[in-house]
């Protein structure tokens, strides 16, 4: 009974799959249309989802503080956090100069930029652990790195006119040609799992195995 059960996601699956797949590539005003009203339903099918996922999150972090876990005071103040720009942004709505957009810019925003500014250290320490000169290989990201690095700040055009040059050569050949190949690998990883699920090859989004 189960199995039938996922017989018709799979069905509708397959079937949406392929007709926008010979739509994508055989265009018609149809299959268009066709496409927009998907677009459309998706739109509407979404907004239950939110829900959903709101739903999930806060009881996720509701049991947390109800378990006294690790970390669970971070839970309460998540909670409290949404609780209230939920609360701001209902009652007073989100227009210029309302308690949702000050919460906003003068809370939300400067904590949002202090996390992103943590990543300049893990950036770091990253590029030290990789750029070590352990092969040919190293070495040479390595020097690239610098010469990169030199050629984004007046220093380096200080010491020699020619980096900068260099520098935008690196972005511009090496560094485009690799981004190309790792573009064209996501692409086939794409289009491979977008096959598998269109034959019902993989169905983990099922909840199967």
């Amino acid at each position: 009974m189960a199995d039938k059960g996922k017989r018709l996601p799979l069905l509708i699956v397959i079937v949406l799959g392929t007709v926008f797949v010979v739509q994508y590539f055989v265009p018609s005003r149809p299959s268009q249309g066709l496409y927009r009203q998907a677009l459309r339903w998706s739109i509407v099918m979404g907004l239950p989802a939110i829900v959903i996922a709101i739903d999930s999150l806060v009881r996720h972090h509701a049991a947390r503080i109800r378990r006294r876990q690790a970390g669970w005071g971070d839970s309460l103040v998540y909670l409290g956090a949404a609780l209230l720009m939920a609360a701001a942004g209902l009652a007073g709505g989100v227009g210029e100069g309302s308690l949702f957009m000050r919460l906003f810019t003068y809370a939300m925003a400067p904590m949002q930029a202090t996390v992103f500014s943590l990543l300049a250290f893990y950036m770091t320490s990253a590029a030290y652990r990789s750029f070590r000169a352990r092969s040919a290989e190293a070495t040479l990201l390595l020097a690239s790195a610098f010469i990169l690095m030199l050629g984004l700040i007046p220093l380096g055009a200080a010491i020699w006119r020619g980096i900068p040059a260099v520098s935008e050569w690196l972005l511009l050949v090496p560094n485009m040609a690799a981004k190309r190949g790792l573009g064209f690998g996501i692409g086939l990883g794409i289009v491979a799992t977008a096959l598998k699920i269109i034959l019902g090859v993989e169905r983990s989004w099922m909840g199967g195995s």
